[in-house]
């Protein structure tokens, strides 16, 4: 079953509107992109679209309650949900610095949780 998107590219202010066609995992550009980066980010998103995952997780002990976290890669858009759910599970211990690792693998991802703010106890 052909399934055709349309995608705004977002890899330049331009903003494409790409018009493609995904049959059996099989990506065909229809038209609409104005640069090779745009093939290349519409072929993504239609075949595996990811995203980078913002969140913040509960800090016990610390000067602020919790702490700001992002994906270390994107995240695949179907694995987002279980992804949010184990970070729902965790708590960290104050003293937390910037880029330390809060999460590693998570859900199996082979991607980690950062902390993206340092916070003092």
């Amino acid at each position: 079953m052909a399934i055709e998107k349309e995608i705004t590219c977002i890899v330049c202010p331009i903003g494409c509107k790409i018009l493609v066609r995904v049959v059996e995992n099989q990506f065909e550009l229809l038209g609409g992109n104005k640069c090779k980066s745009g093939i290349d980010y519409a072929k993504s998103e239609a075949l595996d679209p990811r995203r980078m995952l913002t969140s913040s997780v509960l800090v016990n002990n610390g000067e602020w309650p919790l702490v700001s976290i992002k994906s270390s890669k994107p995240v695949q858009k179907y694995k987002i949900y279980s992804v949010l759910k184990e970070i729902k599970k965790i708590k960290v211990n104050a003293p937390v610095r910037s880029g330390q690792i809060i999460i590693k693998n998570i859900a199996g991802t082979k991607i980690d949780i950062l902390a993206t703010k340092s916070i003092k106890k």
